[in-house]
């Protein structure tokens, strides 16, 4: 999957991807390739669920963390789209090869 990447200096994290592009904090990020790869899985999750109801659905799903575990940090961690790409963000060949609605499998 391809996808355009912007360099946005004052991005609160290190990646994020906002269909269709890849935003990251610097440009030295563009060489590593976990990165990329998480933020390409949440590409493909937005496409899977047709880019808006991927938004509503992860902001659902942090509030409920952030009420069930009241700590951000594990409140994100958590997200069930947060659980398949940091799971799989390590294995390049994960969107050629792993399952579509992999997320699924965090629920």
């Amino acid at each position: 999957m391809r996808a355009p990447v912007l360099i946005v200096k004052n991005l609160p994290a290190a990646g994020m991807a906002i269909f269709p592009f890849i935003l990251l904090k610097s440009n030295r990020l563009k060489n590593d390739k976990e990165i990329l790869n998480h933020e390409k899985i949440h590409l493909r999750q937005q496409l899977e669920l047709l880019i808006f109801p991927f938004y509503l659905f992860y902001l659902i799903n942090y509030l409920i963390n952030l009420v069930r575990f009241k700590n951000h940090d594990t409140a994100y961690r958590n997200i069930i789209f947060e659980k398949e790409a940091y799971q799989h963000d390590s294995n390049l060949n994960y969107l050629k090869n792993g399952s579509w609605y992999g997320w699924v499998k965090s629920i």
